[in-house]
């Protein structure tokens, strides 16, 4: 009785978020009117309309105020987020009269700050349908639930609970709902601030405030079927590194810079061991480029550093095709992808916080070979020192993380390959689907509108894993086949026990 309770005031609480975004996906309706496209009218307003109706049914429902279960709101995200994704698709059908899957595909790739496209023509598109795909990427970067906070007056334990559950180990968002603001103003201004810093090197603002709200919130969608290609302007991708590194470090940093604690910012260990994997792949993919690629020392340097960064921060912007390059390249940029950003930004893959706590914890663990097993060896890890029993804990659970996205990605390389024979090279499907996982949108080409059906429903699937961080899905089936296994065995009648004189 009490998990009906918990699930009452989470489906209230989402009612609440949905209602946020239909009112947030009303500003489309700006640009319908600057650029005069009334035939956007209706299709555009399918989405806030359907958001605003489900909302409004939900959040009028009445409940009691109390901690909800962590199962609960596990599947309350989950089920919300493919909900915001089946929605946000009626513009592309109504719209583009795309097929419902390429919609749902181009929505779940929006909404996670994916960037795969199944637009045929960016180019013919209409702006209005242009800025909502770059406007689900900007809202989704923060996350649906943070921007639900941080629009409320107040906020409960359950509100905190379904942020946590959205795949962020850090807070992104404060307690205190004037400082969640404060954060979103931060955002609003760094996106204003770089559009203007883009449109420095000759870019229009409309190319220039889609191009900064995709990079900011590591999406990748571009309003040109060319992509970066489309301009051939490196001062552009040199501008555009930064903006892609801002959306890939701690939001929290910015307060800092709120402050006017701008040097501070670079002592973050984690921003300094971000920028350092940046330096250090861009190296590697340049010289791979340049050695093995038989590219030009300037035009390997060019693709290298951008694509390598681009990986790294999981950003789908691309000013190159790495269907072009050779195998050892793509490794390094898929490896890039896999590793993404810091916990608590926009960034996808496994965090560089859990590559920097697992090394931490391979040199725990043998170091503590080297000494009597009397002697208590310490776990230093976020500046603080760890107790055993808390730092084997917090391995554990961090090596959970990274085995199962080995895993996803295997399980789900194995099951493309036998269901799509495609003349794509093992490493380009593994680089696609390291994307899909990561929220990235670096493409090879392997994912396309031509892809077959059920392809693009593994891809959603694994956009949709990525954005939750996958473990959060796991407990959700595991607590689905226990509740399952439990009914059997409450419906399975219990053995009679006969005494010594029954059984005669």
């Amino acid at each position: 009785m009490k998990s009906i309770e918990h699930i009452v005031m989470i489906a209230h609480d989402m009612g609440l978020i949905f209602e946020f975004l239909g009112i947030a996906s009303l500003l489309p309706f700006l640009v319908l009117v600057i650029f005069g496209e009334w035939d956007m009218l209706l299709p555009m307003a399918s989405a806030p309309l359907l958001f605003i109706l489900f909302g409004g049914l939900f959040s009028h429902i009445s409940y009691k105020d109390l901690e909800p279960s962590v199962s609960s709101t596990l599947f309350a995200v989950a089920t919300s987020w493919f909900a915001i994704a089946l929605i946000g698709a009626l513009p592309f059908v109504f719209g583009l009269h795309m097929s419902y899957t390429d919609s749902v595909f181009e929505a779940m790739s929006g909404w996670t700050g994916t960037g795969f496209s199944m637009i045929s023509s960016i180019d013919t598109t209409p702006k209005t349908l242009l800025f909502w795909r770059s406007y689900t990427q900007w809202i989704g970067g923060i996350g649906i639930i943070a921007f639900g906070i941080s629009l409320r007056r107040k906020t409960r334990v359950s509100l905190f609970r379904l942020y946590r559950a959205e795949g962020r180990e850090e807070e992104l968002v404060s307690p205190v709902v004037s400082t969640s603001r404060r954060m979103w103003m931060i955002y609003l201004v760094l996106t204003f601030a770089f559009t203007g810093l883009i449109m420095l090197v000759g870019i229009p603002l409309w190319d220039s405030l889609n191009l900064v709200m995709v990079a900011i919130a590591t999406g990748g969608f571009t309003v040109h079927s060319g992509g970066l290609a489309y301009y051939n302007n490196p001062f552009l991708e040199i501008l555009l590194l930064p903006v892609m590194i801002t959306g890939a470090i701690p939001f929290k940093v910015f307060f800092l810079l709120y402050h006017g604690q701008v040097r501070e910012m670079f002592y973050d260990k984690t921003v300094k061991i971000l920028l350092l994997i940046a330096l250090a792949g861009s190296l590697i993919t340049t010289w791979d480029l340049y050695i093995f690629g038989n590219l030009p020392l300037v035009t390997a340097f060019r693709q290298g550093t951008f694509t390598a960064v681009s990986g790294l921060c999981t950003c789908g912007l691309q000013n190159s095709n790495p269907h072009q390059w050779v195998a050892v390249p793509i490794a390094v940029v898929a490896m890039m992808m896999f590793i993404g950003g810091a916990m608590g930004s926009a960034a996808g893959g496994i965090k560089v916080n859990r590559v920097m706590l697992a090394y931490e914890g391979v040199k725990w663990w043998f170091r503590r070979f080297f000494v009597s097993s009397h002697v208590m060896v310490p776990l230093h890890s976020g500046g603080r020192t760890l107790s055993k029993e808390i730092s084997e804990l917090a391995i554990s659970k961090n090596m959970l993380v990274i085995i199962v996205y080995v895993l996803t990605i295997f399980t789900a390389t194995i099951v493309s390959l036998h269901l799509y024979i495609t003349s794509f090279r093992l490493e380009e499907v593994i680089f696609e689907l390291v994307s899909a996982l990561s929220n990235t949108g670096l493409t090879v080409g392997f994912i396309s509108q031509a892809s077959p059906f059920f392809i693009k429903w593994i891809f959603i699937v694994l956009m949709w894993l990525g954005r939750l961080e996958i473990v959060p899905v796991i407990i959700i089936v595991l607590g689905i086949f226990k509740g399952i296994e439990e009914d059997m065995t409450k419906q399975k009648p219990a053995p009679r026990v006969y005494n010594h004189y029954e059984r005669y």
